[in-house]
């Protein structure tokens, strides 16, 4: 999600429904916490300037959810079914507002937090920053067609090209030369995709399919399938 977008995002809350309106604030929590634990390693202040703004956007978020499920309600028992729904909205508008508590640690001086890097290295899965070589036959391709979490387990949580910043990249997104990836992985992960990201080892991409074989494949499981249904009939 670019900055543009997530500005325009906030006026279309009052359209979305409130399964949508979850969904939006669960994306909105996994990013947010990222990009907090990214500022304090990178020490960048416009992931932290991000940050913020995300946090009023699940304000938005939190609002929008809370009007309909008040105009929503006629009995008490639709109140205590949807009570459910504004549990779950004010659990994610919490890490949201965790996340802003995080960055707040930026306007430390360096020398008193130390303990940053110490504590994210710990974690299980670690936030990394990685820069896309010439040779990489990654570019241009986008991050679909790479399946880039599912090949490696690292999901693209930023990225930074000529234009800026891009938070929460969509599928659609295009890796360009020297685009700088901010992935969260395991190590192993991390380290396999460098290695893509160097032009170190090529990008296997997964076979098309072939249509022919995808309609002689369903047209064997139809047939298994009625062969089933007549032996359970007699």
């Amino acid at each position: 999600m670019s900055d543009d977008e997530n500005d325009v995002s906030g006026l279309n809350h009052v359209d979305m429904s409130v399964r949508e309106l979850l969904t939006e604030m669960k994306d909105t929590s996994e990013v947010i916490t990222d990009l907090a634990y990214a500022s304090l390693m990178y020490n960048s202040q416009p992931m932290a300037d991000k940050v913020r703004g995300l946090e009023k956007d699940m304000d938005d978020l939190k609002y929008s959810i809370r009007y309909k499920v008040l105009m929503s309600c006629r009995t008490r028992e639709d109140a205590r079914q949807l009570s459910g729904l504004l549990e779950v909205a004010s659990a994610a508008d919490r890490i949201s507002d965790a996340a802003s508590e995080i960055v707040g640690l930026l306007n430390l001086p360096a020398e008193r937090r130390p303990f940053i890097s110490e504590m994210l290295s710990e974690s299980g899965e670690k936030i990394r920053i990685l820069r896309v070589k010439p040779q990489s036959d990654m570019i241009g391709n986008t991050i679909k067609k790479l399946a880039v979490e599912a090949s490696t387990g690292c999901k693209i949580i930023a990225l930074r090209n000529r234009h800026g910043w891009t938070y929460d990249p969509d599928d659609e997104q295009k890796i360009h030369a020297a685009d700088d990836l901010i992935v969260r992985g395991t190590d192993e992960g991390a380290d396999r995709l460098s290695q893509f990201t160097e032009g170190q080892e090529k990008w296997v991409f997964p076979d098309p399919i072939d249509e022919e074989d995808a309609e002689e494949d369903a047209d064997d499981e139809e047939s298994i399938e009625q062969e089933l249904r007549g032996d359970e009939e007699e």
